[in-house]
């Protein structure tokens, strides 16, 4: 395996960053045979500078060390509720490219994340996979990462502002 780096985003990232939140995205779409997510690049590069600039979005960028390519990353943002004591992180996006799976770079992002959070006071972690067979996988990657099922499944509703 390749050394792999992780650090926080640079401004040279973020083109890299909305190709790969299109191949996640285009990913789960295709997964569940349904056009859940609007994606444009440009737009999606753009709202990523605006959410980090603001620093209500953290992202860890995992790059090949040798070749210098862009592997994957993955984002969090601090969320609140009574019931985990106050702040804690959320990770709504984690990726890594199809070649360089199972190659302990998704473990390496989530260390990295441990890490983050940390350095944040925060003492909890949440992710929601979707509770499909698609994303049997992803779940149990998740697992083996020392996360557990913790209830509730993700539901959404549109609003239109």
């Amino acid at each position: 395996m390749s050394e792999i780096e992780i650090k926080p985003i640079s401004n040279h990232d973020y083109h890299e960053l909305s190709l790969m939140v299109g191949e996640l995205l285009s990913e789960i779409m295709d997964a569940i045979n349904e056009k859940a997510f609007n994606y444009e690049q440009s737009q999606t590069e753009e709202r990523a500078k605006n959410l980090i600039e603001k620093e209500n979005y953290w992202v860890l960028i995992a790059k090949d060390y040798a070749s210098g390519k862009t592997i994957g990353f993955v984002s969090i943002y601090e969320s609140y509720a009574l019931y985990s004591e106050g702040a804690y992180g959320t990770i709504p996006e984690l990726y890594v490219r199809p070649e360089w799976r199972s190659n302990d770079v998704g473990s390496e992002l989530l260390i990295s994340v441990s890490k983050f959070a940390s350095t944040r006071g925060w003492h909890r972690l949440e992710v929601t996979t979707p509770p499909l067979p698609e994303f049997d996988r992803t779940l149990n990657f998740y697992q083996i990462n020392g996360f557990k099922i913790s209830g509730g499944r993700k539901l959404m509703v549109e609003i239109n502002a």
